[in-house]
């Protein structure tokens, strides 16, 4: 049986970075949801300021939609920047991957 913590393992975390500073959450939702449906969107601000910081995550439940996403959009100009569009990773996995490079050479 499936419980609420399972089924929110399924859903895809998307970083989106060179934002321009000027588009808001719903915005970079609206770009996302031509590619499927998008669970949440968070523009990370500074906390002094309150204003972008340029990168955000987005959230889809499914893969195959976040996947498609990420192809297309990753290059993508909106309002004069080119977005950088990735499958978006845990500090852990990110460090676990950096350990096993180092190991390796």
């Amino acid at each position: 049986m499936y419980t609420l913590s399972t089924l929110s393992k399924t859903v895809m975390t998307i970083y989106v970075g060179n934002v321009n500073y000027s588009l808001t959450e719903e915005d970079i939702r609206n770009i996302f949801e031509v590619m499927g449906k998008v669970e949440s969107v968070k523009i990370v601000q500074d906390k002094r300021s309150g204003k972008s910081k340029g990168y955000g995550f987005i959230e889809m439940p499914d893969k195959k939609e976040a996947m498609e996403a990420i192809k297309t959009l990753d290059g993508k100009e909106v309002s004069g920047r080119n977005l950088r569009v990735l499958k978006a990773h845990t500090t852990k996995k990110v460090e676990e991957e950096i350990n096993s490079e180092s190991v390796q050479k």
